[in-house]
């Protein structure tokens, strides 16, 4: 069963109770049951340093302690965030998985700039919502899945490698003995599988971008 879970924090000066710290199969991180004042129920992502027993609230005049959530332009810079709106008004969109969160690093008129995750350096609208803290979970990059029964309870199925398969069946397959494809990564019918462009609407991103994440391990110059 999903789990719904309150991107936006748009119960504003409402104190919400942490009933429990639940595990969601959905995602990655733990997510925090709340009771608010007025009676209602809500998920939220839960941050470290969250526990069972503390309150939580969100709006424009509130402490900026872990939990709570408010414009970037209230948030004191240097402080660690998730959960963070790229519109006013959309909802959380960025770093929401297990130990994430961007870094507060200033303000320069409407916008504020985040140090992502990934290094990259991007501005976001002051008036964008965020919540204090790192997202919890913090060891489940270190999680070993153990066994291939566990990969298929998680709906991940075997994946047969293209050099093992037959010519008709992929175009790196066949040949005698063990190879390494002789050409790059590609999926059965032929597409390009490495170095492929990912992000859609660039026209519309690329501009809030400041400074490109670093290239990975295995990028090389020249």
């Amino acid at each position: 069963m999903y789990r719904k879970i309150d991107f936006r924090r748009d119960k504003d000066g409402v104190p919400g109770k942490v009933a429990e710290l639940e595990y969601d199969p959905n995602r990655s991180a733990r997510i925090a049951l709340l009771h608010y004042a007025d009676g209602e129920k809500r998920y939220i992502l839960a941050p470290v340093g969250l526990n069972v027993g503390d309150t939580v609230v969100s709006g424009e005049e509130v402490e900026p302690k872990v939990g709570n959530t408010m414009e970037l332009a209230r948030i004191p810079v240097g402080l660690d965030v998730h959960n963070i709106e790229q519109r006013p008004g959309s909802g959380g969109k960025i770093a929401r998985s297990a130990g994430m969160a961007a870094r507060l690093s200033a303000r320069e008129g409407d916008y504020a700039l985040l140090v992502m995750p990934s290094g990259e350096l991007r501005r976001v609208h002051v008036k964008c919502r965020a919540t204090i803290g790192r997202v919890g979970n913090l060891d489940h990059q270190n999680v070993s899945l153990g066994k291939a029964g566990r990969s298929r309870h998680m709906g991940i199925r075997p994946t047969v490698r293209g050099t093992a398969q037959n010519p008709v069946s992929h175009p790196m397959g066949g040949g005698e003995g063990r190879t390494a494809g002789g050409r790059q990564s590609c999926s059965p019918r032929g597409v390009l599988s490495k170095g492929g462009k990912t992000r859609r609407k660039k026209h519309i991103t690329e501009k809030f971008i400041l400074r490109h994440r670093p290239p990975g391990p295995h990028y090389r110059q020249g």
